[in-house]
């Protein structure tokens, strides 16, 4: 059964949506993050990931003070990305609260330095962003463009025992267009043994069936949600079925 994964993205401490790289002009939805994420839990959700913008855009973490509140105030499992970029980083997310990290600026930037994440911390609870666009791996947010080719970059970790790998196809996220399936087919093909996450696009519960039926282990989504494409309910009912 795929793993479904809600995403909440947060900046200036709000929970958002924004256009690729867009902090100038962000969606912000009256919902309170922790309340969220309680609503989440309520219904059967087990992990959610939690995404620093703010971190993302000053290359530090930022939000772990809402990090922390969830994880007070529910069970869930989080999944923290954004901002994660030295050792100090690492630990200040692991105290507040978060079961895994997702990074993706540090592993196209310093890859030996991301890799030795991978042994300090176990495979089991950090993860690589392989965010692309144009087939090109996206950095900071999905600020900066890079010359690194998504095969080549998972390739490179998958070298060096990372088991999970979240994957976006930029130019679909929050457009509702459906997922990238013809990427994630190529990536589960010649990676077989990565357990992939699959992000952007979602639109519906058939995109989501559609995914486990390809054999993608996990799929993360927002907008989705937050434009009533997809009702908390259906969630639960697929968690069960």
């Amino acid at each position: 059964m795929i793993e479904i994964i809600p995403s909440i993205t947060i900046y200036n401490g709000k929970c958002v949506k924004m256009a690729p790289g867009d902090f100038e002009h962000p969606v912000v939805y009256s919902v309170d993050p922790i309340e969220l994420a309680q609503t989440f839990e309520g219904h059967g959700i087990k992990r959610v990931q939690l995404i620093d913008l703010d971190g993302a855009q000053r290359g530090r973490v930022v939000n772990y003070n809402i990090l922390r509140m969830i994880a007070n105030y529910t069970s869930l499992a989080i999944d923290f990305s954004g901002g994660i970029y030295t050792d100090s980083d690492v630990r200040i997310v692991f105290e507040n609260g978060a079961r895994y990290i997702t990074a993706a600026s540090v592993a196209a930037k310093e890859r030996n330095f991301f890799s030795s994440w991978i042994v300090s911390y176990g495979r089991e609870k950090i993860a690589l962003a392989a965010d692309t666009q144009d087939g090109k791996i996206m950095t900071r947010g999905w600020q900066k463009n890079t010359q690194i080719d998504v095969m080549e970059h998972i390739e490179f970790y998958a070298n060096r025992g990372i088991k999970y790998v979240k994957c976006t196809d930029v130019s679909r996220h929050g457009r509702l267009q459906g997922p990238s399936f013809d990427l994630y087919k190529e990536i589960l093909q010649r990676f077989p043994d990565i357990y992939l996450i699959a992000s952007g696009g979602v639109s519906s519960i058939e995109d989501i069936m559609k995914l486990e039926e390809m054999g993608v282990h996990a799929v993360m989504f927002s907008t989705a949600y937050y434009d009533g494409k997809i009702k908390i309910e259906e969630l639960e009912k697929m968690m069960v079925a």
